[in-house]
């Protein structure tokens, strides 16, 4: 009978699991069927599928909450090309110019179906007065023309965006073939391949569950990773952050464990933000024309745009890499001319002269939209503070660190690109490369990693950031296609789990046997010589990576010497992990969440110490290194985890430039 320590296990075959439920899953759920039944020829039956998420689809990944604006759309105004040569420049020259070529050429046709499907999208009338999506103009697909915010941004109204486009994937994949509910937290190799996935296991969150699947292919799309770094918002702040903090790396570190080449771990996001609240900028910088000051009202980007002559040639081009717009600010706060303020009384009172009075009284309520649709939190700030931003302008803060692919990070998984866009078939590989590793980009799968049948998505493909979430989608839906080609080219695999399902069960529940063993021991339950709570072990990762690996404790600075203390403090804090307690099915899902958040912080520590340079000033600086080396450094830096030996090998893969990027410094 099932318990708690005791679950019951379920056991399921199929060809495809898809994992995570996020934008780039409801892509492939999406997309997946009509290919699935084109394919059931081939195959002699029907493929079967299976959608697995922690959460349940409506409000799962980093769209949840909502979004007022869809930040990849092409549209007429640019190209493909146009798109991969601001990817690069923004991540400071290093990127994959055939994953964001391609996603270029298939994005917008996921925009435009979430228009059909009913997301209300601003457009232009033909005077060139904005509208909000309620008004029914011409859909983007038949030319209508959208607001934009920025050159790649279009408005929205969207705070039930991930519902809508959830909604889609149900029907298309249908509620048979989803299991809400359910944490995959490890993916199993196959026996007769240790370079091929067979399956994976997991635990329901609500009930006293063990999954173990086995399958042909997998696509690992669970999110990027947050609450790795202690975060400025602490106490009655806890669990605040910019990004959404149920993303606790287990793409990152799940494919790692199986194997997968990871790639630029180095790499991670330092938003500014409005302070406290961790509201967003982008509408205010782009739409409302604001301004970003120093406690002086001096434009801190003007006042310092001397320092980017140091960085050429990212600090040459039109728009400096975000990085670097946050290296002129962090100056300001190091030299004690903080804090920093967005200028919003200015920046509506500017609209006031250029608009019509309807157009002001839609974009001062689009102040507060911006908010309600994707970070509610700011709007208690203001209204917590007595902040009218008509009146009174609002503190702005670097975040703590995060990591991601999808948005303006390119942390993750190296993946199989496109063919027909010029991709090098080899490339110049460094030393220590392992030899079971493909070179070139292409191994004849889009978005399959250096694993067989693993597949990735969204914030799990690396080198490409600046997808957001119509690229996500979109990158499912290329990811659909090449799944089933794998299955139909792989349909006489027999998938054999490398390890047995009892020791699989015993691993997942090993913090429940912690605790039902040693509870007894203390009279207090959170106090035990045996065990560790997954809530205070968290707290021990957070301050070892916020105070070595370049937090906000140190302004984002480390060294080698730093480095190597954190290399010490994590091997430790693995060790510690084997005792994390679950006295609930809750804290079960922490303490493996922790076990997730502890590898990808581990991965990103060693990629930090092996690229001897500072490559993203601002976002974080190698102090005994302390300059971008294009000559030595403008190169990939990849990476392998042995699971049995628990060790990393890092190691470097040629750059090469398949999109001209003179284009932006002229």
């Amino acid at each position: 009978m099932a318990e708690f320590g005791n679950p019951e296990v379920v056991e399921e075959e199929v060809d495809i699991l898809i994992i995570g439920g996020g934008m780039a899953a409801c892509g492939t759920g999406y997309e997946i069927m009509p290919w699935a039944k084109a394919a059931e020829a081939a195959m002699g039956r029907e493929i079967t599928i299976k959608l697995v998420d922690k959460a349940a689809m409506d409000r799962s990944g980093a769209v949840a909450q909502g979004l007022s604006a869809i930040n990849t759309y092409i549209g007429n105004e640019q190209d493909p090309a146009d798109y991969a040569r601001m990817v690069s420049n923004d991540l400071m020259g290093i990127t994959r110019d055939d994953l964001t070529y391609d996603l270029g050429r298939h994005v917008d046709e996921s925009v435009h179906l979430f228009e059909e499907w009913g997301l209300p999208i601003w457009k232009l009338d033909d005077n060139g007065e904005r509208f909000d999506g309620s008004k029914g103009m011409a859909p983007l697909a038949d030319g209508g023309t959208p607001v934009r915010s920025g050159k790649w941004q279009i408005m929205i109204n969207g705070e039930s965006y991930k519902w809508i486009v959830a909604e889609a994937a149900k029907k298309a994949l249908g509620i048979d073939r989803i299991q809400e509910h359910t944490f995959i937290v490890k993916l199993v190799n196959d026996k007769s391949a240790s370079n091929r996935i067979a399956g994976a296991v997991g635990f329901s969150v609500r009930e006293d569950k063990v999954f173990v699947y086995k399958f042909k292919a997998c696509l690992l799309v669970a999110g990027g990773c947050v609450n790795i770094f202690r975060p400025r918002s602490v106490g009655e702040g806890q669990g605040r952050a910019w990004y959404p903090v149920w993303n606790a790396g287990s793409t990152y570190a799940m494919a790692a464990e199986a194997g997968a080449e990871m790639t630029l771990m180095e790499n991670r996001f330092v938003p500014t933000r409005f302070k406290d609240g961790y509201g967003p900028v982008g509408a205010w910088f782009l739409l409302f024309k604001s301004t970003a000051t120093n406690a002086f009202g001096e434009v801190y980007l003007d006042r310092n745009k001397e320092m980017l002559d140091d960085y050429p040639p990212y600090g040459q081009a039109a728009v400096p890499a975000s990085c670097l717009r946050n290296h002129l600010m962090l100056r300001e706060m190091r030299e004690g001319r903080g804090p920093i303020w967005m200028d919003t009384v200015s920046a509506l009172a500017r609209l006031r002269e250029t608009l019509s009075p309807r157009e002001v009284k839609h974009l001062e309520a689009e102040a507060w939209e911006d908010f309600l649709d994707m970070c509610i939190g700011q709007c208690g700030i203001w209204a917590g503070e007595n902040i009218e931003p008509e009146k009174k302008n609002s503190e702005l803060m670097p975040t703590e660190p995060y990591l991601l692919g999808s948005h303006s990070g390119c942390c993750g998984i190296w993946v199989s690109g496109p063919t027909d866009v010029g991709a090098p078939s080899s490339e110049g590989l460094g030393e220590g490369v392992p030899k079971h590793l493909p070179s070139g980009w292409n191994w004849g799968y889009r978005g399959m990693t250096t694993v067989q049948g693993l597949f990735t998505a969204g914030d799990g493909v690396g080198a490409s950031g600046h997808k957001f979430s119509s690229g996500s989608h979109a990158e499912g839906r290329m990811c659909a296609k090449s799944m089933i080609q794998f299955v139909v080219d792989n349909k006489d695999h027999v998938p054999e789990l490398a390890e047995s399902v009892d020791d699989l069960v015993a691993q997942i529940y090993q913090p429940v046997r912690t605790y039902l063993e040693h509870k007894d021991y203390s009279t207090a339950i959170d106090i035990n010589p045996h065990y560790i709570t997954p809530r205070m072990l968290q707290f021990r990762l957070q301050k070892i990576m916020d105070e070595y690996v370049a937090g906000v404790a140190t302004y984002y600075t480390t060294n080698a010497n730093m480095l190597e203390v954190a290399e010490g403090k994590l091997q430790e804090l693995k060790i510690d992990a084997g005792k994390m307690r679950a006295k609930d099915l809750h804290e079960l899902l922490r303490a493996w969440e922790n076990y997730h958040r502890i590898l990808t912080a581990e991965a990103h520590m060693k990629h930090i110490q092996f690229r001897e340079e500072s490559r993203y000033p601002g976002f974080y600086y190698r102090m005994d290194k302390n300059f971008v080396d294009e000559e030595n450094w403008k190169c990939f830096v990849n990476s392998v985890y042995n699971k049995k030996s628990k060790q990393w090998t890092c190691f470097k893969r040629a750059h090469v430039d398949l999109v001209d990027k003179s284009k932006l410094f002229k």
